[in-house]
């Protein structure tokens, strides 16, 4: 066998010769891939501002409320007291709401999976009181926290 390379089938034949056609296209391939990525970059640099702007501003309004909470406590210490011990005693109140209602559902359990008038029933009967309930514990609790009960 012979080194000429007519006789290689072109399988095994590999052009490594510089064909400027193809690295011109593939020169404006990596540039187009390049000013992409770049676009990209840019775009994630925004991205990366925008959110610490959005977190800076979160936490700004945070801080706001907060220190707002804190005035009022501090002008109406008794009240806060008092807040705090209402929701204490209303989540006493939310405990056993919610053992009645769990026992409800265990005793029930197959007229609620089959039936669907069961279900709306139970869902009338708890539902409204459940979400007003946790409402008003939430705003009691906000009000009432970080002061001491008992002065």
């Amino acid at each position: 066998m012979s080194n000429d390379p007519g006789q290689v089938s072109p399988v095994f034949r590999i052009d490594v010769s510089a064909d400027s056609a193809t690295s011109d296209s593939a020169a404006a391939s990596n540039a187009t891939v390049i000013a992409l990525l770049r676009e990209l970059v840019a775009g994630q640099e925004r991205q990366n501002q925008l959110l610490e702007s959005l977190a800076e501003s979160t936490a700004a309004l945070q801080k706001q409320r907060m220190s707002e909470l804190q005035q009022w406590k501090d002008a109406n210490p008794r009240l806060a007291r008092s807040c705090r011990r209402a929701a204490e005693t209303l989540s006493r109140v939310q405990t056993q709401f919610l053992e009645t209602m769990t026992d409800e559902i265990t005793d029930n359990e197959e007229c609620l999976l089959d039936g669907e008038f069961m279900l709306n029933e139970f869902v009338d009967r708890f539902g409204p009181r459940m979400a007003h309930l946790n409402g008003v514990l939430q705003v009691l609790a906000q009000l009432g926290s970080g002061v001491p009960a008992n002065h």
